[in-house]
């Protein structure tokens, strides 16, 4: 039983990357399971909000659903931006979770803007379209200090850091 939690900002490539590494393991008959943060946003944490106080609270939730989970699978990835150190070692402490770090370049999350998301957060303060609280933006994202791995997903092409994920949880279970 071994839960990873991903960090980095959004469309960094954390829910694309989980996705490729689950179908890689069931291929082979092993079942992972993946706690997509914005999925879980909509769900078991769609009473909170984005101030720091409630991101800390979303990753505890997610950190304990896990917990249950890795009853049943032998690996859960909790896929989250998970901005704050705090949370990340709190995760670490309690359920010995391995942390990813799922880096890209500012520049290279605006040009890709999957979701839409960096244009909005860098529209003028007075546009009533205009988000204020995106990790990495205008809110903070602060670098992880102790990650079991690093993909640079803006230097490496997603196969590439699939197959570093993949080989990385391969050598945990």
């Amino acid at each position: 039983m071994q839960i990873i939690q991903l960090t980095g900002l959004s469309g960094c490539g954390k829910t694309t990357i989980s996705n490729a590494v689950k179908l890689l393991f069931a291929a082979k008959g092993i079942h992972i399971e993946i706690l997509d943060g914005d999925r879980y946003r909509q769900t078991l944490c769609k009473d909170l909000g984005f101030s720091k106080a409630d991101r800390l609270e979303n990753i505890r939730r997610l950190g304990n659903l896990a917990h249950s989970l890795a009853k049943q699978y032998p690996v859960v990835i909790i896929a989250a931006i998970n901005p704050y150190e705090e949370a990340r070692s709190g995760l670490k402490l309690k359920y010995d979770a391995k942390t990813v770090w799922i880096n890209c370049e500012l520049d290279s999350l605006i040009l890709r803007d999957t979701k839409g998301l960096y244009k909005r957060a860098l529209l003028p303060d007075t546009d009533p379209d205009k988000i204020f609280n995106l990790t990495g933006v205008n809110d903070s994202f602060e670098t992880p200090l102790n990650f079991d791995l690093k993909l640079n997903t803006h230097l490496e092409s997603i196969d590439e850091s699939v197959t570093k994920f993949y080989n990385f949880i391969t050598e945990l279970i």
